[in-house]
């Protein structure tokens, strides 16, 4: 029986989450300060109002999202009001043993350090970066967008492969304070974080045309890893 519960809670995650895009718009509404539009949305990845309806619609009947209060505005002169849609309180967990990813990082660092130590971390970034501009083609990337929206994209991004960030834009960081690799990020930085390095750069790349990003990793787990980004950045058009 209780196999059955699990098979249906990740039934219901999949169907609802599995879509990569879909996925980085939950993550987007929930971590945006203010409910967001379909048209904000739209505009935030870079694709059609009716797929953001789409992916939102569903994630609302899903009850990922709800119908949020929209902020007060000079009245409209004609039309229907846009919904402003925001996260629900569904609490996202399955209980299962739990998947051993650090031990697998930690095992292929191993063997990847007596392959070719002397060049590990270029490779790690070049991999990182060649997988960053993959992400970047797969979810969409804004269209016309400035300076916060490249970097909003960017997060939304890293945010649906397990990343957790917040931006700190006077002095143009990107404060990553939850890393899915864990404590392997902390023992083999010359991997993990090369390769955390490359995924911002390809996305960066292929949003903004900048891929000059530098990466100070933590020391422990406790603290954030620190991205530089340039102040100013060309937007790709």
């Amino acid at each position: 029986m209780r196999h059955q519960v699990i098979e249906k809670q990740i039934a219901d995650l999949t169907s609802a989450l599995g879509d990569a895009t879909r996925r980085a718009i939950f993550i987007a509404v929930r971590e945006s300060p203010e409910p967001l539009t379909v048209g904000k949305v739209a505009e935030l990845f870079g694709i059609h109002r009716n797929l953001a309806r789409h992916h939102m619609e569903r994630l609302t009947g899903d009850g990922f999202l709800q119908i949020g209060a929209r902020p007060v505005a000079p009245a409209r002169k004609a039309g229907r009001p846009p919904k402003h849609y925001e996260a629900t309180t569904r609490h996202i967990e399955i209980t299962y043993p739990t998947l051993r990813y650090d031990l697998l990082v930690e095992l292929l660092t191993k063997i990847l350090s007596r392959l070719s130590p002397e060049d590990l971390s270029e490779v790690a970034e070049e991999v990182g970066k060649e997988y960053g501009l993959e992400l970047a083609e797969e979810i969409g990337t804004p269209a016309d967008a400035g300076y916060e929206e490249a970097i909003r994209g960017v997060m939304g991004a890293m945010g649906g492969i397990g990343f957790a960030m917040n931006p700190d834009w006077e002095a143009g960081h990107l404060l990553t304070y939850h890393c899915p690799f864990g404590e392997a990020a902390v023992s083999h930085p010359e991997v993990v974080c090369s390769l955390d390095r490359g995924i911002v750069s390809g996305l960066f790349e292929a949003i903004a045309m900048c891929s000059e990003t530098v990466l100070h990793p933590h020391v422990d787990q406790l603290e954030d890893c620190v991205t530089e980004i340039p102040v100013e950045i060309t937007i790709r058009s």
